[in-house]
């Protein structure tokens, strides 16, 4: 059994914005041809590169550091940032402007996890599509 795998990394600094990863993705999304085959997938992608680029921003005040890798069945978006505080799904709360993030990936993605790292910590969120007529 053979594993094949792509992937793509790219920093976004703080001062760049959510837009530039967000396109960087839409980029890659086209050319594994999710955008034409899974419009509604890579939808739910790009919100969560969005999510989790904002979150190492706002919340880290850290540049993130954006993988994605795709094996032909999951996409795999990982983005990492310096702060050692752990994300949590948080239910909404009217008085708090902000901290719905996690819950919107939790509800995008088929799964996601964090980890840490010595210098930080790292998201990861999957998601599962196969394209027809993959062959292994």
């Amino acid at each position: 059994m053979s594993v094949k795998a792509v992937g793509w990394a790219r920093s976004f600094p703080v001062a760049q914005g959510v837009k530039a990863g967000r396109d960087w993705a839409r980029e890659h999304l086209a050319v594994l041809g999710w955008s034409e085959r899974a419009p509604e997938t890579a939808d739910d992608v790009l919100l969560a590169v969005s999510e989790l680029i904002t979150n190492a921003h706002v919340h880290a005040h850290s540049d993130a550091h954006v993988v994605l890798v795709w094996d032909g069945r999951y996409l795999r978006v990982s983005v990492g940032d310096s702060s050692a505080e752990m994300p949590a799904a948080l239910l909404p709360d009217p008085e708090r402007p902000s901290g719905r993030g996690m819950a919107l990936i939790d509800a995008l993605a088929d799964d996601w996890e964090a980890r840490r790292r010595p210098d930080g910590k790292t998201v990861t969120a999957a998601f599962s599509f196969e394209l027809p007529g993959r062959r292994d």
